[in-house]
């Protein structure tokens, strides 16, 4: 292609467009590229400077002499100077020398160039160029909190899947296991086929001690905090300090120390041993009846808790007895010890592993809260303690933890909506404490939804990295698009309209927002969309009732 062919000239510059018109279209192409909306131009000014920009739309005018003209509107992404790309393109000069489409090669050098080989994280390409592969830099992408949205079908779990697979495969050296520790919560059983050599956890295996809970928790577990009692408040609290302290096999200064948060075992069967003698205590008056049968015998009266915590005696009895709770309060909950119930979350078991996935599906929903509260906040506190650890080992230390943690919360709104309802609050508090605190201690969250907008804002908005699949909501849409920054230009109302898998990949880890497709991930979770037309052309399929009833009454 000839320079005399090319006939584009920058006819306006704003602070986020570029307006072009051209002659011919047809005579403006390079060879090997389609000119469509998300093709990228170069535009050189007379400081040898190339203004990097992508098309937004196209208009056609009719000149004063009656042709037509082809007017392009590009959003500047940046400058590109020798190698290196600057975000940012409102400085250009009028009037540049010339405008053409960005070839290939300039495209992967933007992306390429931008982030130091050692660095790089890649799951993705351009959406508009399959052949330029985009990297993110890898710390700056995971020691952020990430944000992945998308409606239902649009690829997220594909996704989910995609980075973290490729997470735990990267290596520096020859080892089998890198370091990368990364815990899903999974809501719907989706993850276990994607990684099959992860430390899977569901309730058949899931062991969480009662006693580590802390007061919170241990109140909206076992007290009807609506009714507000502080009679029954006052009772389990105290039996639960003294039998702490009872159980407590250390010496007296350190007995001294325990209180209604510390980490230590308690019999849960005691605590409602001693609710019932309160609530069925007869206290001796020092007096003795004068006459009639009972003549003689002391005298008593009712103690004033008498009657008063039936209720409470009778959720603590159904809590216990209840065999849906066994992972919180069966036998194997009283023995686990804090290491092990430490290490299985973390991945260090008989067989180590880089992913730890706990099934929460068949976890009753009324404990969900409870449930992700109490491992989320042993996460963010195992964070904490290792760095002091580190600290006083090494006062001079500059990484603040060498095992650092990703949480992955997939279906992120059933855990930390946008609510002020009691269900909810464990597990808000705890995850809003990791995303205003956890970056400090070596742990970050995996924000995951089909509804963002029902998400808790303080936890949404620490998300610095982004990927945006197709939202269909308008709701959604809008809460999007308040969150992300407001220089996207069109770029943020294609979320509408990507495919499957596509995304648009916004945040400190990359170089300039982009409109990308996910890498297929393998193997794949179990999210696929059932072929309902496929199985019901089939031929009538038997269903063994009484297995289904075992499996439901488990």
């Amino acid at each position: 292609m000839s320079n005399e062919k090319i006939n584009a000239q920058v006819i306006a510059v704003f602070p986020n467009k570029v307006r072009i018109v051209v002659d011919d279209l047809e005579d403006f192409k390079v060879a090997e590229e389609s000119l469509k909306v998300g093709s990228y131009l170069k535009i050189e000014d007379n400081e040898n400077a190339i203004l990097i920009a992508v098309i937004e739309n196209f208009q056609i005018t009719v000149n004063s002499i009656g042709s037509r003209d082809h007017i392009i509107e590009a959003f500047p992404l940046g400058i590109l100077r020798g190698n290196k790309f600057e975000r940012g393109g409102d400085s250009l000069a009028i009037p540049p020398k010339e405008v053409r489409p960005a070839g290939i090669d300039e495209i992967k050098k933007i992306y390429e160039d931008s982030i130091e080989e050692t660095e790089r994280f890649t799951f993705a390409e351009l959406s508009s160029n399959r052949s330029v592969r985009v990297p993110v830099n890898g710390n700056k992408f995971f020691n952020k909190h990430i944000a992945v949205v998308g409606s239902t079908g649009s690829g997220k779990s594909h996704t989910l899947s995609t980075l973290i697979q490729k997470a735990v495969s990267g290596k520096s050296g020859n080892f089998a296991l890198n370091n990368s520790h990364i815990i899903i919560f999974d809501i719907h059983s989706e993850y276990r086929s994607a990684f099959p050599d992860a430390n899977y956890i569901d309730t058949s295996n899931l062991i969480l001690p009662y006693w580590l809970l802390n007061s919170e928790e241990l109140e909206e577990f076992f007290l009807d905090t609506e009714a507000n009692d502080h009679n029954q408040r006052y009772i389990f609290k105290e039996a639960v300090v003294a039998n702490r302290i009872e159980s407590f096999s250390g010496g007296a200064d350190a007995r001294r120390k325990i209180h209604y948060d510390s980490p230590l075992y308690f019999d849960i069967q005691k605590v409602l041993d001693y609710a019932i003698l309160k609530n069925t205590e007869q206290i001796d008056s020092g007096e003795e009846y004068q006459s009639g049968a009972k003549k003689g015998q002391p005298k008593t009266t009712q103690g004033s808790l008498f009657g008063k915590l039936t209720n409470y005696v009778n959720r603590l009895e159904n809590k216990i007895n209840d065999t849906r709770l066994d992972f919180l309060l069966s036998d194997r909950a009283k023995k686990i010890t804090f290491e092990q119930t430490l290490g299985n979350l973390l991945g260090y078991s008989d067989k180590n592993s880089n992913v730890t996935i706990i099934d929460l599906s068949g976890v009753p929903f009324e404990v969900l809260s409870i449930t992700v509260s109490l491992i989320s906040r042993l996460i963010f506190e195992y964070g904490y303690y290792y760095k002091r650890l580190r600290f006083n080992n090494n006062p001079s230390e500059k990484v603040n933890n060498d095992i650092p943690i990703l949480l992955v919360y997939e279906e992120a709104h059933k855990y930390v909506p946008n609510s002020d309802l009691m269900k909810f609050r464990s597990s808000k508090k705890s995850i809003e404490r990791i995303a205003k605190e956890g970056r400090k201690y070596g742990v970050t969250l995996l924000l995951a939804s089909q509804r963002p907008s029902e998400i808790s804002e303080t936890i949404f908005s620490q998300c610095n990295n982004f990927i945006a699949m197709r939202l269909t909501n308008p709701v959604d849409q809008g809460y999007v698009k308040k969150l992300l920054p407001d220089t996207l230009g069109s770029l943020i109302d294609k979320m509408t309209s990507f495919k499957q898998g596509e995304a648009l990949l916004v945040g400190e880890s990359i170089i300039l927002p982009s409109i990308v497709q996910i890498d297929c991930c393998l193997p794949e979770p179990s999210s696929n969309d059932i072929p309902y037309w496929k199985l019901w052309r089939d031929e009538w399929k038997a269903l063994s009732f009484i297995e289904l009833k075992s499996e439901w009454h488990k």
